[in-house]
């Protein structure tokens, strides 16, 4: 894959136009270690592939999936850092008294 990006396989109109990133992974240490994951991304996007091929049991999963993120809100986090890191407590809002 990255010979054939070097080799301008995905950008034929400026074959030299990705270079830079492939020198930058291979030869300056990929220091975001973009390549050190690369091989369990890979094998997690075979079995992401072979599961979207049985529907019912994909759709199953990504309801599921949906229905467990909540944990996962802005608002929860937000409401975490106030109270213990920042020692906030909530403060009601009235609405309906504007300009009050």
């Amino acid at each position: 894959m990255l010979d054939q990006i070097a080799e301008g396989v995905f950008s034929p109109g400026q074959p030299d136009l990705f270079r830079p990133l492939v020198h930058s992974l291979l030869d300056e240490g990929d220091p975001y270690l973009l390549l050190a994951d690369y091989g369990a991304y890979s094998a997690c996007q075979e079995r992401v592939s072979t599961l979207y091929l049985d529907q019912d049991d994909w759709t199953r999963k990504s309801i599921l999936n949906c229905a467990r993120m909540g944990k996962f809100s802005s608002d929860r986090t937000i409401q975490e850092y106030a109270e213990q890191i920042w020692g906030l407590a909530p403060s009601p809002v009235r609405i309906g008294e504007q300009g009050k």
